[in-house]
């Protein structure tokens, strides 16, 4: 959801690297990732279909499930400017590619005429901002000394991917450089290599209608936060809202079975007691938090929606005087 390129880019390059690995073998050499090609006979078209589909059916897996990962990013800065991002990184690593042959062939002397093919370079470049701004949080440890975090997969996919090749670490480096010339803010490479509007609204109106999912509708949506304890904060307020959801429609229940009024004042302490626990350092234990005073003029905003006056004011003493959060649940209960 919310991701279509990421999506393109598992879709149709693994559709036809697997088409080219068992059907259509002797096509392969067109996407063959041929420098020397490339510098003696100037075939410039080579870095378009050498630099983009892979011809190792793991290369291919191993990709496809770094990008899965990092679809993150597209989520957050949007299609454009993740598309830009992989423009950059693109064009970057080509360049870093043949430099890094150079100096290879220079300090070494080891004459390098072809690299493995595929998508790589953007996506080892991707590891620079999923290193600078994911928040690492930890998830269990490994013989009491070695940490397993949210990460650690993401980076055992990239040190698979580095080892299935006996010249990848060119790309992976090219890739790396690439990442961290694109993001640094010093040398305003953003600003050049990026794409048009024009562009990302002409891709927006063909295929992203094609390669759209739907939003997922079996889970209740929750903000990401920019930090780990306010993305953990949100979690908790989500569930707080969930028991306090579940105590008013116990309480409707037995309101209908036995008649009468609903408590509000019994299922919203949690709210209550956070509220005010902001303000009090030193609370009394046997202290109760004095009553609200409810605007009228809210009282009568809830009244017009149909709701009767002594729902109104209970749900609004309960909630704080928050109107939004007593709407919400008038309206679900």
């Amino acid at each position: 959801d919310k991701a279509p390129l990421s999506k393109s880019l598992l879709l149709v390059p693994s559709a036809i690297s697997i088409l080219l690995t068992l059907l259509f073998q002797h096509y392969q050499k067109f996407f063959a990732y041929n420098l020397q090609a490339v510098k003696e006979d100037f075939q410039i078209w080579r870095l378009v279909c050498g630099r983009t589909i892979c011809l190792d059916l793991k290369d291919t897996f191993c990709s496809t499930l770094l990008i899965y990962n990092f679809r993150i990013f597209e989520r957050r800065y949007g299609s454009r400017k993740f598309s830009s991002f992989l423009l950059g990184a693109w064009m970057l690593s080509a360049l870093f590619d043949l430099l890094l042959v150079e100096i290879t062939q220079y300090i070494f002397g080891i004459t390098i005429n072809s690299l493995p093919s595929g998508f790589l370079g953007p996506v080892f470049a991707l590891f620079v901002p999923f290193y600078s701004s994911i928040p690492r949080v930890q998830v269990t440890q490994v013989l009491g000394h070695f940490s397993i975090t949210n990460k650690s997969l993401v980076y055992i996919l990239g040190l698979q991917l580095l080892t299935s090749g006996s010249y990848i670490w060119i790309l992976a480096l090219s890739g790396l450089i690439s990442g961290i010339c694109y993001s640094s803010s010093m040398l305003k490479v953003h600003r050049i290599l990026c794409v048009p509007r024009w562009v990302a609204k002409i891709f927006s109106w063909t295929l992203e209608p094609v390669f759209s999912s739907a939003e997922p509708t079996n889970e209740v949506r929750v903000g990401m936060g920019a930090t780990v304890d306010i993305q953990r904060q949100q979690r908790m307020e989500l569930l707080d809202r969930q028991i306090m959801m579940s105590q008013v429609a116990q309480m409707r229940r037995q309101r209908q079975q036995q008649g009468g009024m609903i408590n509000w004042n019994r299922l919203f302490p949690p709210l209550r007691h956070r509220h005010n626990a902001n303000y009090q350092d030193h609370p009394s234990e046997q202290g109760i938090p004095p009553p609200t005073e409810v605007s009228e003029e809210q009282v009568a905003r809830l009244m017009e929606m149909g709701f009767s006056r002594g729902d109104a004011l209970e749900a609004l003493r309960a909630s704080n005087n928050d109107l939004n959060v007593a709407t919400n649940f008038l309206l679900q209960h």
